[in-house]
C-alpha cells in the first residue's frame, strides 16, 4: 500500500502558466519583432539595469573576464568541461549514418545534420549557473554546430566573469550578456544586433520558458523547464543524515521547487522531518530550502520495492536518486525520469556541476515522453533515397500507383504511372 504522509501543494502545470505571464511575454515579443534593437534595450534596461552599448562582449572584455578568475577557478571550469565533453563525444560516436539496400536497386539511408546555429540561455539572476554553459554550448559544438551564441543577464550590475569564461572555454562563437524574454525574441526573430538562430536551448525562469513556449516554431527549443526537481528513493540500508541532504540541497533552487521521499521504510520517514528541521537551522539557503519543503515537500511510504518503482514512475521526476540495497533495480525497471543517481556515493549536485551527464532535464512530468539535453538534440537526422534501375522503379512504382488509387490521390498516382511507363520493358 502506498500512503503519503506528506503532501505538496498542487504544482502548477506548465501548460497552464499564468495569464501575467503569458500576456506579458507575448506583449515584449511583439514589441521586439516591431522596434528590434530599441525594444531589446527598453526591457534591459527596466528589469537588469543594463544598456551597454553593444549586447555582445568583445574579444578584450571576454579576456578581461577570464583574467580575474584564479587559476583554481579556470582548472576547475576545465575539469568540469573535460568531462562534459567525454561524455558528450560517447554519445556522438554512437549516433551512425544508415544506408541499406531494401530491395535489388533500391537504396535508403539516413544522415545526421548538426543545425547551423544555436544561441544557448544561461541563467544568471539568482544564481550565476555558469555550469549551464558546459551543458548547452560544449554539447552544441560537440555535435558539430556551426555557430554557437551563448547569452546570460548580467550578474551585480555587469557580466559574470565566471559564466563568461565558461562560456569562452566552452567554445561559444559569440557571447552576450543580455537576458530574459528579450534575449530570446531577439535571437528567435533576429534584430540588428542579433542575427537570428535556428534553436535555443538552456534553461531559465518563467519568463524565459514561456517565451520558448510561444517562439516554439518559429525556432526549435530543447525543452520547456519548470522548477528543479528531486526524487530520493531510500530504503533502511541509507540513513536520514544524507537524505535531507540531498533533498534540500535541490529545494534550495526555488521556493517552488519540488522535493519528494519515496520509502519503504517507516523509520526513515517518521526521523525524516526532525532531521528536516536540524539541517534547516545551519543551512544558508534556508530560507528558499524551507519555503521549497514547506509547501512542496512530499513524503510517500511504500510496502515494497515494486510499489517504489510504481510510484518513481507515476511521479516522473526529473532528478531521481537511489540510495537501496539495491539501487540498478531502478535503473533496469524505472521508465520516467529525468536523470538516475545511483547509490549514495553520488548525487544530483555531481551531476548539475561536474561529473558529466547534462543537467538540462524534463521537468513536471514530462519525463514520460523526453528525456533531456544532449548531442541528439542537436542534431537532424534526415532520410534519403536512391533507385538505381528502371526494374526497381518499375517494382516500386506499381504498388504505389495501386496505393495511391485507394487513396484517390491522382497527381501522386501519375508519379508512379510516368515512371512505371518510362522505364517498364
Amino acid at each position: 500500500m502506498i500512503r503519503y504522509l506528506k503532501q505538496s501543494k498542487p504544482v502548477e502545470a506548465q501548460a497552464e502558466i499564468a495569464t501575467t505571464v503569458r500576456d506579458t511575454v507575448e506583449g515584449i515579443i511583439a514589441n521586439v519583432a516591431k522596434n528590434g534593437d530599441a525594444a531589446v534595450r527598453e526591457y534591459s534596461e527596466k528589469f537588469d539595469k543594463w544598456a551597454p552599448a553593444t549586447f555582445r562582449l568583445s574579444d578584450e572584455e571576454i579576456a578581461a573576464c577570464v583574467a580575474s578568475l584564479s587559476e583554481q577557478e579556470i582548472g576547475d571550469i576545465k575539469f568540469a568541461q573535460a568531462q562534459v565533453r567525454r561524455f558528450a563525444e560517447a554519445q556522438k560516436a554512437s549516433m551512425h549514418d544508415v544506408e541499406i539496400e531494401t530491395l535489388p536497386g533500391i537504396i535508403l539511408g539516413h544522415r545526421n545534420i548538426p543545425v547551423n546555429s544555436v544561441a544557448c540561455y544561461i541563467p544568471g539572476g539568482k544564481y550565476p549557473l555558469l555550469a549551464s554553459a558546459h551543458m548547452s554550448v560544449l554539447t552544441a559544438k560537440v555535435a558539430g554546430v556551426k555557430r554557437v551564441v551563448a547569452m546570460a543577464p548580467p550578474f551585480d550590475g555587469k557580466p559574470h566573469p565566471a559564466i563568461v569564461t565558461a562560456m569562452h572555454l566552452g567554445g561559444a562563437d559569440e557571447i552576450y550578456c543580455v537576458g530574459g524574454v528579450q534575449a530570446i525574441a531577439g535571437f528567435a526573430l533576429g534584430t540588428d544586433e542579433f542575427s537570428p538562430v535556428d534553436m535555443i536551448v538552456g534553461p531559465g525562469n518563467a519568463y524565459v520558458a514561456e517565451a520558448k513556449r510561444q517562439l516554439f516554431g518559429k525556432i526549435g527549443i530543447d525543452l520547456i523547464a519548470g522548477p528543479t526537481e528531486t526524487l530520493v528513493i531510500a530504503d533502511d540500508s541509507s540513513d536520514v543524515e544524507i537524505i535531507v541532504a540531498d533533498l534540500l540541497g535541490q529545494a534550495e533552487h526555488g521556493v517552488n521547487s519540488p522535493a519528494v521521499f519515496l520509502t519503504n521504510s517507516a523509520a526513515l520517514a517518521e526521523g525524516l522531518p526532525a532531521e528536516i528541521e536540524r539541517q534547516l537551522a545551519i543551512l544558508s539557503t534556508a530560507p528558499v530550502a524551507s519555503v521549497a519543503w514547506r509547501d512542496y515537500g512530499e513524503i510517500i511510504l511504500c510496502d515494497t520495492v515494486d510499489e517504489l518503482v510504481q510510484e518513481a514512475d507515476r511521479i516522473a521526476s526529473e532528478h531521481v536518486q537511489v540510495m537501496t540495497r539495491d539501487p540498478l533495480y531502478f535503473l533496469e525497471h524505472m521508465t520516467n525520469y529525468g536523470a538516475l543517481f545511483l547509490g549514495e556515493r553520488t548525487n544530483v549536485s555531481y551531476g548539475d556541476k561536474v561529473i558529466g551527464t547534462n543537467h538540462t532535464l524534463p521537468t513536471t512530468g514530462t519525463a514520460r515522453y523526453t528525456g533531456g539535453l544532449w548531442v541528439g538534440k542537436f542534431i537532424k537526422t534526415c532520410t534519403y533515397q536512391r533507385v538505381l534501375t528502371d526494374e526497381a522503379s518499375v517494382l516500386i512504382g506499381e504498388y504505389c500507383s495501386r496505393l495511391c488509387a485507394m487513396e484517390g490521390f491522382a497527381g501522386h498516382k501519375e508519379q508512379a504511372d510516368i515512371r512505371i511507363r518510362r522505364y517498364k520493358q
